[in-house]
Protein backbone atom coordinates (compact mmCIF):
# COMPACT_ATOMS: atom_id res chain seq x y z
CA UNK A 1 0.00 0.00 0.00
CA UNK A 2 1.29 3.40 -1.05
CA UNK A 3 0.90 5.36 2.06
CA UNK A 4 -0.16 9.02 1.19
CA UNK A 5 -2.48 11.80 3.07
CA UNK A 6 -6.33 11.29 3.12
CA UNK A 7 -8.47 12.13 1.02
CA UNK A 8 -9.56 16.14 1.12
CA UNK A 9 -6.61 16.81 3.34
CA UNK A 10 -3.18 18.74 2.43
CA UNK A 11 0.21 18.72 3.40
CA UNK A 12 1.16 22.69 3.29
CA UNK A 13 4.90 23.11 2.26
CA UNK A 14 7.32 25.43 2.91
CA UNK A 15 7.13 28.83 0.78
CA UNK A 16 3.10 27.73 1.38
CA UNK A 17 3.12 28.05 5.07
CA UNK A 18 4.62 31.62 4.95
CA UNK A 19 1.34 32.34 3.46
CA UNK A 20 -0.08 30.88 5.82
CA UNK A 21 1.76 32.42 8.41
CA UNK A 22 1.08 36.28 7.07
CA UNK A 23 -2.75 35.92 6.76
CA UNK A 24 -3.04 34.38 10.61
CA UNK A 25 -0.55 37.56 11.69
CA UNK A 26 -2.44 39.91 9.87
CA UNK A 27 -5.59 38.64 11.39
CA UNK A 28 -4.04 38.78 14.84
CA UNK A 29 -2.83 42.43 14.38
CA UNK A 30 -6.06 43.82 13.43
CA UNK A 31 -8.56 41.88 15.60
CA UNK A 32 -6.00 42.80 18.12
CA UNK A 33 -7.03 46.61 17.33
CA UNK A 34 -10.48 45.50 18.24
CA UNK A 35 -9.58 44.05 21.59
CA UNK A 36 -10.01 40.54 20.42
CA UNK A 37 -8.35 37.80 22.15
CA UNK A 38 -7.81 34.23 21.23
CA UNK A 39 -9.28 31.24 22.40
CA UNK A 40 -8.31 27.69 21.33
CA UNK A 41 -10.73 24.78 21.63
CA UNK A 42 -10.42 20.89 21.47
CA UNK A 43 -10.61 19.54 17.72
CA UNK A 44 -13.34 16.90 19.05
CA UNK A 45 -15.92 17.80 21.29
CA UNK A 46 -18.83 15.53 22.47
CA UNK A 47 -21.11 14.75 19.81
CA UNK A 48 -24.27 16.78 21.09
CA UNK A 49 -22.52 19.99 21.82
CA UNK A 50 -22.67 20.43 17.94
CA UNK A 51 -26.02 18.29 17.14
CA UNK A 52 -28.00 20.43 19.75
CA UNK A 53 -26.51 23.62 18.52
CA UNK A 54 -26.22 23.50 14.96
CA UNK A 55 -29.37 21.74 14.60
CA UNK A 56 -29.98 17.40 14.15
CA UNK A 57 -31.61 18.23 10.67
CA UNK A 58 -28.60 20.42 9.36
CA UNK A 59 -26.85 19.04 6.45
CA UNK A 60 -23.39 19.66 8.72
CA UNK A 61 -24.69 17.06 11.09
CA UNK A 62 -27.10 14.35 9.27
CA UNK A 63 -24.41 14.29 6.47
CA UNK A 64 -20.72 15.77 6.74
CA UNK A 65 -19.56 15.52 11.13
CA UNK A 66 -16.90 12.97 11.76
CA UNK A 67 -18.10 11.45 14.30
CA UNK A 68 -17.51 7.74 16.35
CA UNK A 69 -17.66 6.42 19.83
CA UNK A 70 -14.40 6.54 21.76
CA UNK A 71 -13.12 3.65 24.23
CA UNK A 72 -15.39 5.01 27.06
CA UNK A 73 -18.28 4.66 24.76
CA UNK A 74 -18.47 8.35 24.62
CA UNK A 75 -20.13 9.64 21.09
CA UNK A 76 -17.40 12.26 20.14
CA UNK A 77 -17.07 14.21 16.93
CA UNK A 78 -14.11 16.53 15.14
CA UNK A 79 -15.32 19.83 14.78
CA UNK A 80 -17.25 21.07 12.37
CA UNK A 81 -17.90 24.66 12.97
CA UNK A 82 -15.96 26.98 15.33
CA UNK A 83 -18.80 29.11 17.13
CA UNK A 84 -20.58 25.81 19.45
CA UNK A 85 -16.70 25.11 20.86
CA UNK A 86 -16.42 28.58 21.91
CA UNK A 87 -19.79 29.18 23.28
CA UNK A 88 -19.25 25.83 25.25
CA UNK A 89 -15.94 27.20 26.76
CA UNK A 90 -17.85 30.52 27.37
CA UNK A 91 -20.23 28.67 29.51
CA UNK A 92 -18.31 26.27 31.11
CA UNK A 93 -15.63 28.49 31.88
CA UNK A 94 -17.86 30.89 33.17
CA UNK A 95 -16.66 34.21 31.20
CA UNK A 96 -20.13 35.52 31.53
CA UNK A 97 -18.90 35.82 35.50
CA UNK A 98 -19.66 39.60 36.42
CA UNK A 99 -15.71 39.92 37.08
CA UNK A 100 -15.32 39.03 33.52
CA UNK A 101 -14.92 42.36 31.22
CA UNK A 102 -17.62 43.05 28.64
CA UNK A 103 -18.67 42.38 26.09
CA UNK A 104 -15.82 39.38 25.77
CA UNK A 105 -14.73 39.54 22.94
CA UNK A 106 -12.47 36.63 21.66
CA UNK A 107 -11.42 34.93 18.32
CA UNK A 108 -10.18 31.38 16.92
CA UNK A 109 -8.00 30.14 14.24
CA UNK A 110 -7.71 26.12 13.49
CA UNK A 111 -9.02 22.90 11.81
CA UNK A 112 -12.56 21.91 11.55
CA UNK A 113 -14.18 18.49 9.52
CA UNK A 114 -16.70 18.00 7.70
CA UNK A 115 -17.07 14.75 5.04
CA UNK A 116 -17.78 16.21 2.10
CA UNK A 117 -16.94 16.30 -1.94
CA UNK A 118 -13.82 18.04 -1.56
CA UNK A 119 -13.71 20.98 -4.05
CA UNK A 120 -11.40 24.05 -4.53
CA UNK A 121 -11.29 26.01 -1.48
CA UNK A 122 -13.15 23.50 0.58
CA UNK A 123 -10.96 20.40 1.53
CA UNK A 124 -12.70 17.71 4.26
CA UNK A 125 -9.83 19.01 6.67
CA UNK A 126 -10.51 22.86 6.19
CA UNK A 127 -9.20 25.87 8.25
CA UNK A 128 -11.18 28.59 9.91
CA UNK A 129 -10.39 32.11 11.70
CA UNK A 130 -13.39 33.27 13.25
CA UNK A 131 -14.58 35.90 15.65
CA UNK A 132 -17.23 36.00 18.54
CA UNK A 133 -18.84 38.65 20.99
CA UNK A 134 -20.65 37.81 23.57
CA UNK A 135 -22.52 40.06 25.77
CA UNK A 136 -24.12 43.21 23.90
CA UNK A 137 -27.70 43.22 21.73
CA UNK A 138 -26.53 46.85 20.59
CA UNK A 139 -26.40 46.44 16.98
CA UNK A 140 -23.09 48.49 17.07
CA UNK A 141 -21.57 45.43 18.05
CA UNK A 142 -23.03 43.66 14.93
CA UNK A 143 -21.28 46.57 12.66
CA UNK A 144 -18.47 46.76 14.41
CA UNK A 145 -17.40 42.61 13.76
CA UNK A 146 -19.03 43.48 10.26
CA UNK A 147 -16.66 46.34 9.68
CA UNK A 148 -13.52 44.24 11.17
CA UNK A 149 -13.89 41.53 8.50
CA UNK A 150 -13.99 44.28 5.93
CA UNK A 151 -10.79 45.99 7.09
CA UNK A 152 -8.75 42.42 7.23
CA UNK A 153 -9.94 41.94 3.50
CA UNK A 154 -8.64 45.97 2.22
CA UNK A 155 -5.77 45.54 4.22
CA UNK A 156 -4.61 41.91 2.74
CA UNK A 157 -5.29 44.04 -0.50
CA UNK A 158 -8.00 41.80 -1.96
CA UNK A 159 -10.55 43.55 -3.89
CA UNK A 160 -14.04 42.57 -5.36
CA UNK A 161 -15.67 41.10 -2.05
CA UNK A 162 -19.55 42.29 -1.75
CA UNK A 163 -21.44 42.63 1.63
CA UNK A 164 -24.52 40.93 1.59
CA UNK A 165 -27.10 41.53 4.46
CA UNK A 166 -30.24 39.67 5.96
CA UNK A 167 -32.27 39.59 9.11
CA UNK A 168 -33.35 36.21 10.13
CA UNK A 169 -35.77 38.76 13.24
CA UNK A 170 -36.84 37.16 16.23
CA UNK A 171 -37.87 33.60 16.82
CA UNK A 172 -40.88 34.47 16.88
CA UNK A 173 -41.00 36.42 13.32
CA UNK A 174 -39.12 33.42 12.02
CA UNK A 175 -41.57 30.94 13.02
CA UNK A 176 -44.38 32.70 10.95
CA UNK A 177 -42.01 33.07 8.02
CA UNK A 178 -41.47 29.97 8.22
CA UNK A 179 -44.79 28.78 8.16
CA UNK A 180 -45.56 31.42 5.68
CA UNK A 181 -42.62 29.46 3.59
CA UNK A 182 -44.02 26.49 3.90
CA UNK A 183 -47.61 27.44 2.73
CA UNK A 184 -46.04 28.56 -0.18
CA UNK A 185 -43.56 25.58 -1.14
CA UNK A 186 -46.10 23.23 -0.44
CA UNK A 187 -47.50 23.13 -3.46
CA UNK A 188 -44.73 23.09 -5.55
CA UNK A 189 -43.23 20.36 -3.68
CA UNK A 190 -43.06 18.19 -6.65
CA UNK A 191 -40.96 20.34 -8.49
CA UNK A 192 -38.58 20.56 -6.00
CA UNK A 193 -35.44 18.79 -6.31
CA UNK A 194 -35.13 15.56 -3.63
CA UNK A 195 -32.51 17.58 -1.33
CA UNK A 196 -35.35 19.98 -1.37
CA UNK A 197 -38.13 18.62 -0.41
CA UNK A 198 -36.30 16.59 2.83
CA UNK A 199 -35.33 20.04 3.71
CA UNK A 200 -38.91 20.87 3.23
CA UNK A 201 -40.26 18.80 5.62
CA UNK A 202 -37.07 19.83 7.99
CA UNK A 203 -35.91 23.32 7.34
CA UNK A 204 -37.71 24.90 4.82
CA UNK A 205 -35.66 28.04 5.01
CA UNK A 206 -32.51 25.87 3.60
CA UNK A 207 -34.58 24.99 0.39
CA UNK A 208 -34.02 29.30 0.14
CA UNK A 209 -30.03 29.27 -0.90
CA UNK A 210 -29.90 26.12 -2.60
CA UNK A 211 -28.22 26.20 -5.46
CA UNK A 212 -30.78 23.77 -8.07
CA UNK A 213 -31.99 25.57 -11.23
CA UNK A 214 -35.38 23.76 -10.44
CA UNK A 215 -35.43 25.23 -6.74
CA UNK A 216 -34.48 28.68 -8.21
CA UNK A 217 -37.12 29.34 -10.16
CA UNK A 218 -39.42 28.25 -7.71
CA UNK A 219 -38.29 29.98 -4.66
CA UNK A 220 -38.02 33.49 -7.16
CA UNK A 221 -41.80 33.80 -6.09
CA UNK A 222 -41.62 33.22 -2.38
CA UNK A 223 -42.23 35.72 0.56
CA UNK A 224 -39.29 37.92 1.61
CA UNK A 225 -38.58 37.34 5.07
CA UNK A 226 -38.09 41.21 5.88
CA UNK A 227 -41.50 41.30 4.96
CA UNK A 228 -42.55 39.04 8.28
CA UNK A 229 -40.14 41.01 10.83
CA UNK A 230 -41.70 42.58 14.05
CA UNK A 231 -40.87 46.08 15.27
CA UNK A 232 -38.15 44.75 17.54
CA UNK A 233 -36.76 42.93 14.82
CA UNK A 234 -37.02 45.87 12.18
CA UNK A 235 -35.73 48.04 14.43
CA UNK A 236 -32.38 46.45 15.10
CA UNK A 237 -32.32 45.83 11.01
CA UNK A 238 -32.48 49.97 10.73
CA UNK A 239 -30.06 50.36 12.79
CA UNK A 240 -27.51 48.22 11.53
CA UNK A 241 -28.12 49.78 7.96
CA UNK A 242 -28.07 53.47 9.58
CA UNK A 243 -24.63 52.61 11.16
CA UNK A 244 -23.07 50.62 7.91
CA UNK A 245 -24.06 53.74 5.85
CA UNK A 246 -22.56 56.12 8.42
CA UNK A 247 -19.06 54.02 7.89
CA UNK A 248 -19.23 54.00 4.26
CA UNK A 249 -19.80 50.00 3.83
CA UNK A 250 -21.05 49.03 0.72
CA UNK A 251 -23.75 46.10 0.95
CA UNK A 252 -26.72 44.84 -0.59
CA UNK A 253 -29.97 43.19 0.99
CA UNK A 254 -30.40 39.33 0.15
CA UNK A 255 -33.66 38.24 1.70
CA UNK A 256 -33.12 34.80 -0.02
CA UNK A 257 -29.66 34.56 2.37
CA UNK A 258 -30.68 32.22 5.28
CA UNK A 259 -27.34 30.35 6.40
CA UNK A 260 -26.90 26.91 6.93
CA UNK A 261 -26.93 26.75 11.04
CA UNK A 262 -30.06 26.80 13.06
CA UNK A 263 -28.42 29.01 16.08
CA UNK A 264 -29.13 32.66 14.38
CA UNK A 265 -31.30 35.47 14.43
CA UNK A 266 -31.55 38.96 13.77
CA UNK A 267 -28.51 40.10 11.52
CA UNK A 268 -26.65 37.72 9.27
CA UNK A 269 -24.26 38.57 6.93
CA UNK A 270 -21.97 36.91 4.15
CA UNK A 271 -18.67 38.44 2.25
CA UNK A 272 -19.56 36.89 -1.30
CA UNK A 273 -16.83 37.54 -4.12
CA UNK A 274 -16.62 35.99 -7.92
CA UNK A 275 -14.13 33.32 -8.27
CA UNK A 276 -14.25 31.69 -12.39
CA UNK A 277 -17.81 33.17 -12.83
CA UNK A 278 -19.14 31.97 -10.08
CA UNK A 279 -19.67 33.41 -6.42
CA UNK A 280 -17.71 32.45 -3.04
CA UNK A 281 -18.59 32.81 -0.01
CA UNK A 282 -14.81 33.87 2.16
CA UNK A 283 -16.58 35.12 5.22
CA UNK A 284 -20.06 34.75 6.92
CA UNK A 285 -21.74 34.93 9.96
CA UNK A 286 -23.91 36.81 12.67
CA UNK A 287 -26.26 37.04 15.48
CA UNK A 288 -27.02 34.36 18.01
CA UNK A 289 -28.82 35.71 21.11
CA UNK A 290 -30.09 32.15 22.39
CA UNK A 291 -27.33 29.74 22.10
CA UNK A 292 -25.37 30.76 25.41
CA UNK A 293 -28.21 29.82 27.19
CA UNK A 294 -29.14 27.06 25.59
CA UNK A 295 -25.71 25.67 26.50
CA UNK A 296 -27.18 26.28 30.50
CA UNK A 297 -25.55 30.06 30.56
CA UNK A 298 -27.38 33.22 31.14
CA UNK A 299 -29.29 35.16 28.67
CA UNK A 300 -26.55 36.14 26.66
CA UNK A 301 -26.04 38.10 23.62
CA UNK A 302 -23.61 36.71 21.21
CA UNK A 303 -22.48 37.86 17.40
CA UNK A 304 -19.52 36.70 15.45
CA UNK A 305 -18.78 35.42 11.98
CA UNK A 306 -16.08 32.45 10.42
CA UNK A 307 -14.03 32.71 7.06
CA UNK A 308 -12.49 30.01 5.24
CA UNK A 309 -8.62 30.20 4.95
CA UNK A 310 -8.21 28.10 1.89
CA UNK A 311 -10.94 30.25 0.45
CA UNK A 312 -9.03 33.30 1.38
CA UNK A 313 -5.57 32.27 -0.14
CA UNK A 314 -7.25 31.13 -3.21
CA UNK A 315 -9.04 34.32 -3.56
CA UNK A 316 -5.46 36.05 -2.86
CA UNK A 317 -3.82 33.86 -5.49
CA UNK A 318 -6.57 34.67 -8.20
CA UNK A 319 -6.22 38.32 -7.52
CA UNK A 320 -2.02 37.67 -7.16
CA UNK A 321 -2.31 39.81 -3.95
CA UNK A 322 1.53 39.68 -3.38
CA UNK A 323 2.31 38.26 0.01
CA UNK A 324 5.83 38.87 1.44
CA UNK A 325 8.01 35.86 1.24
CA UNK A 326 11.23 34.47 3.42
CA UNK A 327 12.94 37.59 4.88
CA UNK A 328 16.76 37.83 3.39
CA UNK A 329 18.88 35.69 5.76
CA UNK A 330 21.55 38.44 7.24
CA UNK A 331 24.89 36.25 7.17
CA UNK A 332 25.76 32.70 5.39
CA UNK A 333 29.12 31.26 6.50
CA UNK A 334 31.15 29.48 3.59
CA UNK A 335 33.25 26.32 5.38
CA UNK A 336 36.58 25.48 3.91
CA UNK A 337 37.56 21.79 5.83
CA UNK A 338 35.97 19.72 8.30
CA UNK A 339 38.05 21.05 10.96
CA UNK A 340 35.95 24.15 11.25
CA UNK A 341 32.82 22.43 11.47
CA UNK A 342 32.51 22.92 15.27
CA UNK A 343 33.68 26.52 15.37
CA UNK A 344 31.05 27.13 12.43
CA UNK A 345 28.64 25.89 14.44
CA UNK A 346 29.41 28.20 17.42
CA UNK A 347 29.06 31.35 14.94
CA UNK A 348 26.55 30.95 13.54
CA UNK A 349 24.63 30.13 16.69
CA UNK A 350 26.33 33.22 17.98
CA UNK A 351 24.70 35.52 15.52
CA UNK A 352 21.50 34.27 16.19
CA UNK A 353 21.56 34.57 19.68
CA UNK A 354 22.27 38.61 19.14
CA UNK A 355 18.81 38.25 17.07
CA UNK A 356 20.78 37.71 13.92
CA UNK A 357 19.01 35.01 11.13
CA UNK A 358 22.36 32.69 10.23
CA UNK A 359 22.76 30.02 8.27
CA UNK A 360 25.85 27.92 7.19
CA UNK A 361 27.05 25.01 5.20
CA UNK A 362 26.40 21.63 6.03
CA UNK A 363 27.10 19.50 2.93
CA UNK A 364 31.01 19.87 2.30
CA UNK A 365 30.63 21.46 -1.05
CA UNK A 366 32.93 23.44 -3.08
CA UNK A 367 33.18 27.12 -2.63
CA UNK A 368 30.97 28.06 -5.97
CA UNK A 369 28.40 25.77 -4.81
CA UNK A 370 28.24 27.45 -1.18
CA UNK A 371 28.58 30.98 -2.64
CA UNK A 372 25.53 30.04 -5.12
CA UNK A 373 23.38 28.63 -1.97
CA UNK A 374 24.17 32.19 -0.08
CA UNK A 375 22.67 34.25 -3.34
CA UNK A 376 19.34 31.81 -3.10
CA UNK A 377 19.33 32.18 0.83
CA UNK A 378 19.50 36.52 -0.41
CA UNK A 379 22.10 36.53 2.16
CA UNK A 380 23.11 39.93 3.06
CA UNK A 381 26.72 39.49 4.48
CA UNK A 382 28.79 36.38 3.36
CA UNK A 383 31.48 34.83 5.74
CA UNK A 384 34.19 32.42 4.64
CA UNK A 385 35.55 29.98 7.20
CA UNK A 386 38.45 28.01 6.91
CA UNK A 387 41.42 27.23 9.16
CA UNK A 388 43.65 30.29 8.35
CA UNK A 389 40.96 32.36 9.73
CA UNK A 390 40.87 29.99 13.04
CA UNK A 391 44.58 30.68 12.97
CA UNK A 392 44.24 34.45 12.72
CA UNK A 393 41.21 34.70 14.94
CA UNK A 394 39.78 37.32 12.42
CA UNK A 395 37.37 37.01 9.10
CA UNK A 396 36.21 38.56 6.09
CA UNK A 397 32.77 40.09 5.70
CA UNK A 398 31.47 40.44 2.44
CA UNK A 399 28.40 42.95 1.11
CA UNK A 400 26.86 40.35 -1.03
CA UNK A 401 25.53 43.18 -3.10
CA UNK A 402 28.10 45.71 -3.49
CA UNK A 403 31.20 42.67 -3.19
CA UNK A 404 32.95 45.77 -0.20
CA UNK A 405 34.37 43.60 2.58
CA UNK A 406 34.95 43.91 6.21
CA UNK A 407 38.00 42.03 8.28
CA UNK A 408 36.87 42.08 11.82
CA UNK A 409 38.17 39.56 15.07
CA UNK A 410 35.94 36.60 15.38
CA UNK A 411 35.80 37.68 19.13
CA UNK A 412 34.19 41.56 18.30
CA UNK A 413 31.26 39.23 15.59
CA UNK A 414 30.94 37.29 18.87
CA UNK A 415 29.92 40.11 21.21
CA UNK A 416 29.05 43.07 18.61
CA UNK A 417 27.89 41.20 15.26
CA UNK A 418 24.79 43.50 14.97
CA UNK A 419 26.75 46.97 14.46
CA UNK A 420 29.34 45.31 12.76
CA UNK A 421 27.06 43.95 10.23
CA UNK A 422 25.12 47.43 9.96
CA UNK A 423 28.76 48.57 9.20
CA UNK A 424 29.23 46.30 6.41
CA UNK A 425 25.97 46.63 4.78
CA UNK A 426 27.36 50.70 4.64
CA UNK A 427 30.06 49.67 2.54
CA UNK A 428 30.12 50.85 -1.25
CA UNK A 429 26.62 52.67 -0.49
CA UNK A 430 27.89 55.93 0.89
Amino acid sequence: MKLQKPKGTQDILPGESRKWQFVEARAREIFGRYRFEEIRTPLFEHYEVISRSVGDTTDIVSKEMYDFYDKGDRHITLRPEGTAPVVRSYVENKLFAPEVQKPVKLFYMGSMFRYERPQAGRLREFHQIGVEAFGSSNPATDVEVIAMAAAFFQELGLQGIRLHLNSLGTPESRAAYRQALIDYLLPHKESLSADSQRRLEENPLRVLDSKEEADQEVVEGAPSILDYLDSESQEHLDQVQKLLDALGIDYVMDSRMVRGLDYYNHTIFEFITEVNGSDLTVCAGGRYDGLVSYFGGPETPGFGFGLGVERLLLLLEEQEVELPGLPALDVYVATLGVEVNEAATLLVQSLRRQGLTAEREYLNRKLKAQFKAADQFQAKVLLTLGGSELESGSVVLKNNKTREQLEVSMRDLEQNAPAILAQVMALGNE
